[in-house]
């Protein structure tokens, strides 16, 4: 027994087959049903009423043997004799007769034709939907019928063609004014039901005519309305789909299988409606009413030869010559189709311009499904367009990234602006020109960055990056760029990446390169800047072998200007002659082996930034002797070990960082610099400093970490007077001098990773480091007498005994954002 649940998947599968069966599959299934009936009908008026009558033929004289004698109550003497010839016969004869005569004298289409015709009949239904069920092609079938499902019942699909619906009717059919007849005129007057409108014929007016109102021009579309979002779940559902179609389009399309499997059953067909009615037509013109029967059983009905009708030979005949109607109407529809498959082409081109055509299996079921209903293949080129994925991405994208959500993503940077960070995106959402408070964006990896003329709503913004992005502007949006962008940040692979509008910017004040700048045997790939007319700060990072020339169009502007080479050697910077408004410069990792001679031309030079290059000594310092104006000088993770005794003409410096390289002694020279605040050292192979450190007064920040020193000279800290930060770690101090005393101004003191076994107490005569301006272990920290601990922790907790740990890097009164040596490795990292 079979329950309803396990019939329904059945009835269901059944009646979405349908939706593959064009007009001629329909019709001929009907006509399989009509021969089906005929079949059965003959079958069983042969079974249940088919005979033969047959009588004697001969008048007596070949009797085999004299009838018996009979005694009955309807002899000759009781009843009169009719007219025709007596026989002599009984019923039981007579019936013996027919069935005998019925198998003998009967021909083989008289009793078989029917039987045959519906078994002929059962094998054409059988082969009727073979395409449907054959094991390679059912799966295929049953994915793309769940497919279309889903494409009918999914909301995206009804708003896609109601919207190209729109798009086509605006692009058909132009706007036209409608005439509106005056008031009172006789016609048609338009009246409101419900959600339509329908026409009404005007009645005469029986009194004064109302004042008409006023008729609002028609709106023959509806382009304004905004569109219908979808929800969460449907918008999923809906890329579910396109990614389900996708697959299945790449699976099918390499495929032929389902056509060549639906050409073989339409020959197959054609075939076996040819062979049967070969036989079937002849069959039918044998069919007779009367028949001569010749029987062997003359000994017991006295006769041999009888004259026989066939009772049910007219409705036979007639019932067969119906079915072979049937049938040839059933051949030439499969001829027909026969010859429609070999015209349909490889490819299904009804599908709108932008679906790229599906071919072979997929093209045929969509040849299938379009000779049953048009509309379920616009249904299905939703999902096969690639406009309409977009437009879904789109509306989805948007849902996403809504205004909310970027104000709630919108940060403080440390100068107090607000800035957003847009990444890996796949263009720039919407909303995003509707925040008006915005002044940095910074937008990295995004596929497409186009800045529309709705970029006039972001009236803050100063500040754009664009890292890895291809960025577009249209003519509107350029034009508020150019007014109001003041500083640019551009990340890019190779120079052709760069847009060519950012070289148009001409209120742009800052301008930040990063990338291949040099073109295949040139140094300078981007073109003029001529129209930066306010230019002041350029940074270029990049592979460069000169100081581009193009760049002295700015030189009335530019005052700093760096340059990050990525260990290329720059061969050539005669172009800083003519940048003699600069006033900062940087050079680095130019692979520089000497400082160039052009920096005399740089008269208003105040900092000088040298990091990471090839220098190995400074023989070529008195160039900046001519740069009276110089005030910091940078020369960090470079190869130098002698500093030259013409240090000393830089009497304009205030900043020396000589970190990072490989200085052994530090000449007298050195401390000749009167004015210096801020010396960094540290790094070095420096095993003593030498107490001519004392001359340098206004010394503020001095950075001796990661040397070789095992003593620091009393004097320094008796005339150094200024000095606020120490930093003399990872030395091998074996004490500290008792003269420490006197830097009232000390606030921040490094003693970390030395070989001190004690501190001295008269740190706590230096008010500054109160509160945690001293690092240490805690071992030597504990060292100290417990006043002068007390003094120097009172601003913070006391230690907890239960946590000390002997040689850890540990410092708890110690505040890290309170503690910065611009010149330490880590500071530099």
């Amino acid at each position: 027994m079979f329950t309803l649940s396990e019939l329904a998947p059945l009835n269901q599968h059944h009646s979405r087959s349908k939706l593959l069966k064009p007009w001629w599959e329909v019709f001929m299934d009907h006509l399989v049903v009509l021969m089906l009936v005929t079949s059965i009908l003959a079958c069983t008026e042969q079974l249940s009423r088919d005979r033969v009558v047959c009588v004697p033929s001969d008048d007596g004289s070949e009797r085999s043997a004299p009838p018996p004698e009979r005694h009955n109550i309807l002899d000759s003497d009781f009843l009169p004799a009719g007219p025709g010839r007596q026989t002599e016969l009984v019923f039981q004869q007579y019936v013996f007769i027919g069935q005998v005569c019925y198998h003998e004298a009967l021909p083989f289409c008289s009793r078989f034709l029917p039987q045959l015709a519906l078994l002929q009949t059962l094998l054409l239904v059988a082969s009727g939907s073979f395409w449907l069920h054959f094991p390679r092609t059912s799966s295929c079938v049953e994915q793309f019928l769940a497919i279309l499902a889903k494409c009918c019942e999914s909301p995206w699909t009804s708003q896609a063609l109601s919207l190209a619906a729109r798009q086509e009717a605006l692009h058909h059919c132009p706007r036209r004014s409608r005439p509106v007849p005056p008031p009172g005129s006789p016609g048609m007057t338009r009246t409101r039901q419900s959600s339509t409108d329908s026409l009404l014929p005007a009645t005469a007016p029986t009194g004064p005519a109302p004042p008409a109102p006023e008729a609002a021009p028609p709106a023959e579309f509806e382009t304004s309305r905004p569109r219908v979002s979808l929800d969460r779940s449907d918008g999923e559902q809906a890329r579910a789909l396109f990614e389900r179609v996708r697959k299945f389009r790449s699976h099918c399309e390499p495929s032929t299988v389902i056509y060549k499997v639906y050409l073989t059953q339409t020959v197959f067909k054609i075939v076996a409606a040819a062979l049967i009615l070969s036989y079937t037509v002849p069959l039918l013109l044998s069919f007779t009413f009367t028949h001569n029967c010749v029987t062997r059983e003359g000994a017991l009905v006295g006769y041999l030869s009888f004259s026989c009708i066939h009772v049910l030979s007219s409705l036979l005949h007639k019932l067969m010559v119906a079915y072979a109607l049937l049938l040839g109407l059933y051949g030439l529809l499969n001829l027909y189709t026969l010859l429609w498959i070999l015209r349909r082409s490889a490819s299904f081109s009804q599908l709108p311009g932008d679906v790229p055509a599906p071919r072979r299996d997929l093209a045929f079921l969509l040849h299938m499904l379009d000779q049953y209903d048009p509309l379920l293949v616009q249904h299905l080129s939703v999902f096969l367009s690639p406009a309409h994925e977009g437009q879904l991405m789109d509306e989805s994208f948007e849902s996403r990234w809504s205004e909310d959500k970027l104000q709630a993503m919108l940060r403080v940077d440390t100068e107090g602006r607000s800035q957003l960070e847009l990444v890996a995106l796949a263009r720039l959402p919407a909303a995003l020109f509707s925040l008006s408070k915005l002044e940095v964006l910074k937008v990295e990896h995004v596929t497409e960055v186009r800045f529309t003329a709705q970029v006039s709503n972001m009236t803050s913004l100063r500040e754009l990056h664009l890292q890895h992005c291809a960025a577009s502007v249209d003519s509107a949006a350029l034009t508020v760029l150019q007014e109001r962008l003041e500083v640019l940040h551009l990340t890019f692979t190779q120079a052709s990446e760069m847009p060519d509008w950012v070289l148009s910017l001409h209120s742009l004040q800052e301008l930040h390169l990063r990338g291949r700048l040099g073109g295949e045997g040139r140094s300078w790939a981007l073109g003029s800047v001529r129209q930066l007319r306010h230019l002041r700060v350029l940074a270029l990072e990049g592979k460069l072998q000169r100081i581009p020339a193009e760049l002295c169009d700015v030189s009335d502007s530019l005052v700093k200007l760096e340059l990050h080479s990525d260990g290329a050697k720059v061969l050539s910077l005669t172009a800083l002659k003519r940048l003699v408004n600069l006033s900062e410069l940087l050079l680095q990792d130019c692979q520089l082996e000497r400082l160039p001679s052009s920096l005399m031309s740089l008269t208003k030079l105040r900092t000088l930034k040298l990091q990471r290059n090839d220098l190995s000594n400074l023989e070529g310092l008195v160039v900046l002797s001519h740069l009276q104006r110089l005030s910091s000088l940078r020369l960090a993770f470079n190869n130098i070990q002698v500093i030259p005794s013409c240090v000393a003409a830089l009497q304009g410096l205030e900043l020396l960082d000589l970190s990072n390289n490989r200085l052994k002694n530090l000449p007298s020279s050195l401390f000749k610099l009167r004015r210096l605040r801020r010396l960094f050292l540290s790094n070095n192979v420096l095993r003593r400093l030498p107490a001519d450190v004392r001359a340098l007064t206004l010394l503020s920040e001095l950075d001796l970490s990661g040397n070789l020193l095992e003593s620091l000279p009393c004097q320094m800290f008796q005339s150094c007077l200024e000095l606020c930060t120490l930093n003399v770690a990872h030395n091998s101090l074996k004490s500290l001098p008792g003269e420490i005393a006197s830097s009232s101004q000390l606030s921040k003191l490094d003693l970390r990773f030395n070989s001190l076994q004690e501190l001295p107490a008269e740190l706590g005569c230096c008010p500054g480091l109160h509160g945690g301006g001293l690092l240490v272990e805690y071992r030597l920290f504990v060292s100290l007498p417990l006043h002068v601990r007390s003094i120097l922790s009172a601003p913070c907790a006391s230690f907890d005994s239960e946590t000390v740990q002997e040689e850890a890097d540990k410092f708890p009164l110690f505040s890290p954002t309170q503690w910065r040596f611009s010149s330490a490795p880590e500071s530099q990292l």
